[in-house]
C-alpha cells in the first residue's frame, strides 16, 4: 500500500535527510525513530528530545521548530487520523509518562513537568466534528491549524490542511497530501540552494516520487504528486548538470593557474569562483596568453564589471 512509502518518507523525513546525512531535529536534541513503549507492543513514530543547551536556529524550521522547543512525541499521517488512531497516540503518550514517573522513582528524583513529552498529532486534513469530539480549542499565540486539547491531556492536533501558507509552515505543509504537499514541495525548490536542509530533503522527497512510481496502484493524489513532481525532478537534474559543470570548469582554471603562478590569492579564487560558465570558457582562453597575475586581475577587474 502507498500509505506506507509516505510512512517511510515522513519518518526519513523528520528523523533524518538522506543525502547529507542531515537531520530536521537531530541537530536540536536526540531522536528516536519507532521507539517502543512498554505494556502491549506499541511505536512511537519519532521520539524526540531537545538538546540541553536550545539551539537559535530552530527557528529555521519555523512551527516544526517550535514544536521541537520541548520533548515531543511527534506521530504523523498520511490518510487523515481516525479517532481511535487519535487516541492510540495519548495512549502511547501516557505509557511514556509513566515509564518516566517510575524511573524517578526508582531514581529518586522529581518528575520535572518539562520532562514529559508534548504530543504532536499531525494529520493531512480532519473534520470539525472530530476536532470538537476531542474539545479542541485554538490557543491565540499559535497559527491556525493548531488544536490543542484540553493541558492534562499535553496534546495538539496539527490540521496541515488549515495551515497559513507561509515560510514558518513549510516544514510541515511538506507532509501533507494534495495540493498542500505540492505546493510545499514547489516552495522548498524555489530556496536558495545553500538554504539549510533544501537539498537533502528535495533528495528524500525525489525518492518518495522514484517509489510511488514503483507502484501499481496508486491513489489520485499520489498520482497528481507525481505529475507535480516530474518537471521540478528533470529541472532540478538539470540545474545540478549545470553546477557541476561549471565546479569542473572553475577547478580545471584553479589548476592551470596554479601551475602557472603558484598559489593565487584567496580573493581571485573568489572572483573566479562568481564567474558564469561562459566566462569560465572564455578564461580558460585567455590565460594562455597571461604571463603574470597582474594580466589575470587585469581580465577579472575587466569581466566583472
Amino acid at each position: 500500500m502507498t500509505r506506507f512509502i509516505h510512512d517511510k518518507f515522513a519518518k526519513d523525513y523528520l528523523v533524518r535527510v538522506a543525502s547529507r546525512r542531515e537531520k530536521l531535529l537531530k541537530d536540536y536534541g536526540e531522536i528516536k525513530a519507532s521507539e517502543q513503549v512498554s505494556g502491549e507492543v506499541k511505536e512511537i513514530d519519532v521520539l524526540f528530545t531537545p538538546a540541553k543547551q536550545q539551539n537559535s536556529n530552530l527557528q529555521i524550521l519555523g512551527l516544526l521548530g517550535r514544536l521541537a522547543q520541548n520533548p515531543a512525541i511527534i506521530e504523523p499521517f498520511r490518510n487523515p487520523a481516525s479517532t481511535d488512531e487519535i487516541c492510540d497516540c495519548i495512549l502511547k503518550l501516557l505509557e511514556v509518562k509513566a515509564s518516566l514517573r517510575r524511573e524517578a522513582k526508582a531514581n529518586k528524583t522529581k518528575l520535572q513537568d518539562s520532562e514529559i513529552p508534548k504530543l504532536w498529532v499531525l494529520t493531512p486534513t480532519i473534520s470539525e466534528t472530530r476536532l470538537s469530539s476531542f474539545g479542541t480549542i485554538q490557543k491565540a499565540d499559535w497559527l491556525s491549524g493548531v488544536h490543542f486539547l484540553p493541558d492534562a491531556l499535553r496534546t495538539a492536533i496539527v490540521a496541515i490542511h488549515q495551515l497559513p501558507p507561509t515560510p514558518e509552515t513549510l516544514w510541515l505543509r511538506l507532509l501533507g497530501r494534495g495540493s498542500v504537499q505540492s505546493q510545499a514541495i514547489i516552495e522548498l525548490q524555489a530556496l536558495p540552494l545553500d538554504y539549510p536542509y533544501q537539498k537533502a530533503t528535495l533528495e528524500l522527497v525525489y525518492n518518495l516520487r522514484d517509489n510511488l512510481r514503483l507502484n501499481q496502484k496508486l491513489e489520485a493524489d499520489d498520482r497528481e504528486l507525481i505529475m507535480r513532481l516530474e518537471p521540478i525532478y528533470q529541472r532540478n537534474r538539470e540545474q545540478a548538470k549545470e553546477e557541476g559543470k561549471q565546479e569542473g570548469e572553475q577547478n580545471l582554471i584553479l589548476r592551470l593557474l596554479n601551475r602557472r603562478f603558484g598559489e593565487i590569492d584567496a580573493s581571485l579564487i573568489e572572483q573566479i569562483r562568481g564567474l558564469s560558465i561562459e566566462q569560465l570558457e572564455n578564461l580558460g582562453e585567455a590565460l594562455l596568453d597571461f604571463s603574470s597575475v597582474a594580466d589575470l586581475e587585469a581580465w577579472l577587474n575587466q569581466h566583472s564589471e
